[in-house]
């Protein structure tokens, strides 16, 4: 059953994102436009607050997959988002898919096929001691804080990519907690409520929101999707396993393919990285 919320939250997530980056794409202010001064303008275009409508929506097919599923298997079929975001994008942002946007497209299915399927990551702890989440809060926080540094000044491909890493890290933590949080509802809203789990998912949710609107601005869909995607999953990966203590089926076997999957889905996303970015519209 998670297979199927899982690649129903991929379809969603690939689809919001392409709209998304068409209402960014639309701001008649151009590049000039930035800041809080731009995510407010994106507030009036419809366009834009669907692609958010429709994002929401996969958001929530991949919390139900998280529900019944292994973060890190579930994480790596979302990540398929970047390849359904492709023939969304040559629809409504013009994009170019070059013969190494298809082979990379090809390499990332492939992976995360071999990931899921040979690797077959198995359940593991519901919840974790304070002293883990701290140090993976943390340790998460601070590597956005870096990657939103070191972005500005950049070339837009280059900038697509570490907002979309910036974003990336707080979309894998906001997994994590999702999953942590999963583990609450049985106590009632109450247990909700007081818990940590709901704040901390909705600041690194408002941080991911923000870094991701930020890497599409760019115009250049690939880098960003390629980036969110892969550090977003690489993410979710490693928390599973330092967090949740989730392992791979028995045997030396699904630990190589679940490496040579992983690896495989990095290398995809690298030749999708190299799609041609999307052209800004005129005023």
């Amino acid at each position: 059953m998670w297979v199927l919320l899982s690649l129903m939250a991929a379809t969603l997530l690939g689809l919001g994102t392409v709209l998304q980056q068409r209402g960014t794409l639309d701001d008649p202010r151009g590049s000039a436009g930035g800041g809080v001064q731009f995510l407010a303008g994106l507030l009036r275009r419809r366009v834009w607050l669907l692609g958010i409508a429709v994002g929401g929506l996969g958001e929530i097919w991949q919390f139900l997959a998280l529900g019944s599923g292994p973060l890190a298997g579930v994480q790596a079929l979302t990540t398929l988002s970047l390849v359904i975001s492709l023939p969304f994008g040559v629809w409504l942002t013009d994009q170019r898919l070059t013969r190494s946007v298809w082979a990379g497209a090809c390499a990332t299915t492939l992976g995360i096929m071999l990931f899921v399927l040979l690797g077959a990551p198995q359940i593991g702890i519901s919840s974790a001691a304070a002293t883990v989440w701290w140090t993976a809060g943390l340790t998460g926080a601070g590597l956005v804080v870096i990657l939103f540094c070191v972005a500005f000044g950049r070339s837009p491909a280059v900038q697509a990519m570490l907002f979309g890493a910036a974003a990336g890290l707080a979309f894998a933590l906001v997994s994590a907690v999702s999953k942590s949080l999963i583990g609450h509802l049985g106590g009632g809203l109450g247990e909700v409520v007081t818990g940590w789990e709901l704040y901390v998912l909705a600041g690194f949710g408002v941080v991911g929101f923000t870094m991701g609107q930020f890497a599409l601005r760019t115009g250049a869909l690939a880098p960003a999707m390629a980036s969110t995607n892969s550090v977003t999953l690489l993410g979710a990966v490693v928390l599973s396993l330092s967090v949740f203590a989730e392992t791979f089926s028995p045997g030396p076997g699904h630990l190589v393919a679940a490496a040579c999957g992983l690896a495989l889905t990095v290398f995809g996303v690298i030749l999708l990285a190299r799609a041609p970015a999307a052209e800004l519209e005129e005023p």
